[in-house]
This record gives C-alpha cells, sequence and structure tokens, in this order.
C-alpha cells in the first residue's frame, strides 16, 4: 500500500457501558503516512474509540478493518501479528515502576520476541537514543526521571517492535510549552523518518496546528468531520466552531504554518 490509502477502517461502530452509549454508527478511516489528530469534549469517548481499534474493548456493533480485513474474522496467528504492528504511548507513559527504562523498552520484545537478551538491550538501547533520551537514561527507573522524559520513554517502549501505527493518547499532557513543542516536533520527525502513521488525542491547539495532517472531531457520538485543519474551521457544526472560534483557537490558527 502506499502513503494515503486507507490502513484502518471504522465502520458502524457502536459503544457503549451498560445503557450509556458511547458511540453509534462511528465510521472513520485512517490513511497511511499521515498524523491523524482526534479531539471531542469530555466524555465523548475518544480513549473508548483508540481501544476499540487496539482491540483492548469489543464494540457492540460495528467492525474494525486492517488493510481491509475485518478483525473479527483475524485468526489469533493474525491478530499476534497485528499486535505487533500497533505501538502505543499511554497517557503519563504508564511505565512500570519496578523496570528500569531500559526493561521498560525491552518488555515488548520478552513477550513478542525470540532473541537474545544481549540483543533486546542493544535494541531498548537503540529505541532509548531514537527518542532524544540521554546515554544514562537506560538504566533508570521512572521515578528518576522528569515528566517530559517519562513520555520519551514511554514513546520508546512504543516504538520497541518497528510498529508502523502508532497511538498517542494526550502525549503533550502535564508538558510546559517548550517541552510539548520539543515532543510534537519528535513525533513529527519520527513519522517522517520511519514512515509511521500515527493516530492522536489531544486537546493541544497547537498539537494540532503544528503536525496533524488531518483533525477527526467526536461530537453527537460519531465523527462529525475529519478534515485539514483549515477546512475544518469552516466546518459549521456548533461544537466545532466553539472549539476552533474561540480565542485560543484564533491565536492558534494566525501562527505561521510549521513544519
Amino acid at each position: 500500500m502506499s502513503r494515503g490509502e486507507t490502513v484502518i477502517e471504522v465502520r458502524g461502530l457502536r459503544s457503549q457501558f451498560g445503557t450509556h452509549v458511547v458511540h453509534e454508527d462511528l465510521d472513520l478511516e485512517i490513511r497511511r503516512g499521515e498524523i491523524l489528530g482526534i479531539v471531542g469534549g469530555s466524555g465523548t469517548g475518544k480513549s473508548v474509540l483508540i481501544n476499540t481499534i487496539l482491540g483492548l474493548k469489543q464494540p457492540e456493533a460495528g467492525e474494525v478493518y486492517f488493510n481491509g480485513k475485518p478483525r473479527s474474522a483475524m485468526r489469533r496467528r493474525d491478530r499476534d501479528a497485528l499486535a505487533r504492528r500497533l505501538g502505543v504511548l499511554f497517557q503519563a507513559g504508564a511505565l512500570f515502576s519496578s523496570l528500569t527504562v531500559q526493561e521498560n523498552v525491552m518488555a515488548p520484545m520478552r513477550e513478542h520476541l525470540k532473541m537474545p537478551v544481549s540483543l533486546m538491550r542493544e535494541l531498548a538501547d537503540l529505541k532509548i537514543g531514537m527518542v532524544g533520551l540521554p546515554d544514562n537514561a537506560g538504566p533508570k527507573f521512572p521515578s528518576e526521571l522528569s515528566g517530559g522524559m517519562k513520555k520519551r520513554a514511554g514513546l520508546a517502549r512504543a516504538l520497541a517492535l518497528d510498529p508502523d501505527l502508532l497511538f498517542l493518547d494526550e502525549p503533550t499532557a502535564g508538558l510546559d510549552p517548550i517541552g510539548a513543542s520539543q515532543f510534537d516536533e519528535l513525533i513529527l520527525e519520527l513519522g517522517r523518518t520511519l514512515g509511521l502513521t500515527v493516530v492522536m488525542i489531544t486537546h493541544d491547539l497547537d498539537s494540532l496546528h503544528a503536525i496533524c495532517d488531518r483533525v477527526a472531531v467526536i461530537a453527537d457520538r460519531r465523527i462529525v468531520a475529519a478534515e485539514p485543519l483549515d477546512a475544518l474551521t469552516r466546518n459549521p457544526h456548533p461544537w466545532i466552531q466553539e472549539y476552533f472560534g474561540g480565542p485560543r483557537g484564533r491565536a492558534v490558527l494566525r501562527q505561521p504554518q510549521g513544519g
């Protein structure tokens, strides 16, 4: 498949918890090589959508397709192969507190790969360097890291198996503006260098402006728009206008486009 072709397709998704319906007839296409931002108000199910795509939650209705193949019809071998293609950075990094950074990055390798531990260590150190952490970060425990370093360590672990699909949940939350901007630049550079498809939940208007090719908006229990940011700001949906048309949104959109 070439850049721009659909790599993940969500069709007719229904998600609910008890009687509470989160998504109803939700459709979304994710294109190879893009950075797709996902936004929506509190409680609209942004993380639920990502968890459903990842297979961590089963939908009540609908289907998720990978390269045209429905997940529900995949054999276990195919699902295992798919899992190795998916890298995930959960909110706050979700590192194992009892493991060093190097051991955290090695954890997916131990689960999915058969190789000497010495080679795992070398690969882990390579990933740690790739995300911009210093050489001495590997032996440290998460409690010894700053917030920004924890995010980068979590990203190194997400990249441990050389995925082509990367999912980020609020990657710049809790970072100061400089740290957030540096993390955005890192994601953009890794996406280009490694040929990643990136799906990113974020409330950060600067991130949406700086690195996202398209932005998908969840409202009314479905995706109401999935467009480049400049087109999205002209969408008449009330939530979109309130979100992007407010003072902060207008200030961000007046910035010169980076990249």
